[in-house]
């Protein structure tokens, strides 16, 4: 099992994943609402869009801007089934464990804090 560090590393690598960065919108977002509140928001989004064994429209559930965590999931490779079946073999078709669900957000969360501070 690879760490957040080693997953953050490898995305780098990705021509795709890594042209994805934070706009001063959404740091001025995190600023206002506060990381903990964005993590709520990453719990939420994650647990409706992404957890369920099929998600609705899977593959385009996730918008390419309007919040950081929406921008964080496509650098993570956390957007749909697929790309989590791709990047951490996380099969498609049944629910995602609340193990996995958490993994996910600090994943998540952890890009936020890196391009947050930039």
């Amino acid at each position: 099992m690879q760490t957040i560090a080693e997953a953050l590393e490898k995305l780098k690598k990705s021509p795709f994943r890594a042209k994805f960065h934070l706009s001063q919108k959404d740091k001025a977002y995190i600023a206002e609402k506060g990381l903990d509140e964005i993590r709520k928001h990453a719990e939420r989004f994650i647990a409706e869009r992404l957890a369920p064994a099929n998600p609705k429209n899977d593959g385009k559930q996730t918008p390419m801007r309007g919040h950081p965590v929406f921008i964080s999931q496509h650098a993570c490779a956390c957007c749909c089934r697929g790309c989590l079946e791709k990047w951490y073999k996380v099969p498609k078709g049944r629910p995602l464990t609340e193990a996995e669900r958490e993994k996910i957000v600090n994943l998540l969360m952890a890009w936020i804090k890196k391009e947050y501070e930039n």
